[in-house]
């Protein structure tokens, strides 16, 4: 989805046969968002919240259209998001001298750039909030994929210090916070799958039938301004309403610019048509297809050629700490 800042842009390799690995934090994260009221430790927040794991999960988009452009150059779209039990996890850890740190700095990207720092700031700015945290974020989401990676840190380092801090921010604040980090951060706190429209951060809540992904990782990284500044974008696809969705309908208005300009992209997507509809995420370069079983999925993953890589994981429709 179109940015409102630059998120970095070399994605790390993802494994052939790389495992969700996150269920169990999506697991230990609902359990610990209906006990979150306990104790109070450093900074405000309940001790043992400190010493836990906070899930970051990928989104994909089961469909992307560009249906017009606003005065100061944002496009209007229409998509459906949908969380995976797939993504990076963060951890926070109290400082008592105010200040915030981030524990692992991403290669080129000055800590100070990141997201999950800027976020923190946000937050704090917002709320006069003066405890300090060092910020620990394990990333499993390649960067430039268009699986939300950098947005979902964000917005889960503001529901984790919101909570942590005891700052008291509700949801439609963080995600008035969220938007200025970037689009897609506002729907990672909403917490549902979701129609949104907009530049993404009007949504309509959906029931998506379940389904397993295999998602795979073309080795390059597609950045979201050049997809968008492109002349060869469509930008006019006729809107819907979000009561007329259904499961396979539409495309990804981003797709055909993307492939023409990484051919990998268009590679990976025609080797994932034989099992299905498949479809690139947001701006790309991560591609998708859905299958009913997971046994099935695994399969196809199973049999990816060499040089290809991907991940399978479930369809989330609810994420992890929206009862936080």
């Amino acid at each position: 989805m179109e940015p409102r800042s630059g998120e970095p842009t070399s994605p790390p390799p993802a494994g052939r046969g790389a495992k969700a690995g996150l269920r169990e934090a999506l697991l230990r994260a609902a359990a610990a968002g209906r006990q979150c009221s306990a104790g109070s430790g450093t900074g405000g927040g309940p001790m043992n919240d400190w010493h836990r794991e906070w899930p970051a999960p990928a989104k994909i988009n089961l469909f992307l259209h560009v249906v017009g452009r606003r005065a100061d150059g944002y496009h209007l779209l229409q998509t459906v998001f949908r969380f995976l039990d797939f993504g990076d996890i963060l951890r926070c850890e109290p400082r008592s001298d105010g200040r915030i740190l981030l524990a692992t700095p991403l290669p080129g990207v000055p800590p100070a750039t990141d997201l999950t720092v800027r976020a923190a700031e946000a937050l704090r700015s917002v709320t006069g909030a003066t405890t300090g945290v060092t910020l620990h974020v394990e990333k499993r989401l390649p960067m430039g994929g268009g699986l939300g990676g950098g947005s979902s840190d964000a917005a889960t380092t503001l529901m984790a210090l919101n909570h942590l801090w005891r700052t008291g921010l509700d949801s439609l604040q963080l995600q008035r916070t969220g938007l200025a980090l970037g689009a897609d951060v506002p729907v990672f706190i909403h917490g549902r799958a979701a129609f949104a429209e907009g530049v993404g951060e009007h949504f309509t809540d959906l029931v998506v039938p379940s389904a397993w992904y295999l998602v795979l990782v073309p080795g390059v990284a597609v950045p979201t301004q050049e997809i968008f500044r492109s002349a060869g974008l469509c930008r006019d696809t006729p809107p819907i309403a979000a009561a007329d969705w259904r499961p396979g309908f539409g495309h990804n208005d981003l797709e055909a610019v993307a492939c023409d300009l990484y051919p990998e992209v268009a590679r990976h997507l025609e080797w994932l048509r034989q099992h299905g509809d498949a479809r690139m995420s947001g701006s790309g370069a991560c591609c998708f297809v859905g299958f009913a079983r997971e046994s099935a999925a695994r399969s196809a993953l199973a049999s990816l050629p060499a040089g290809m890589h991907g991940f399978v994981a479930a369809g989330v429709d609810r994420h992890p700490l929206v009862l936080i």
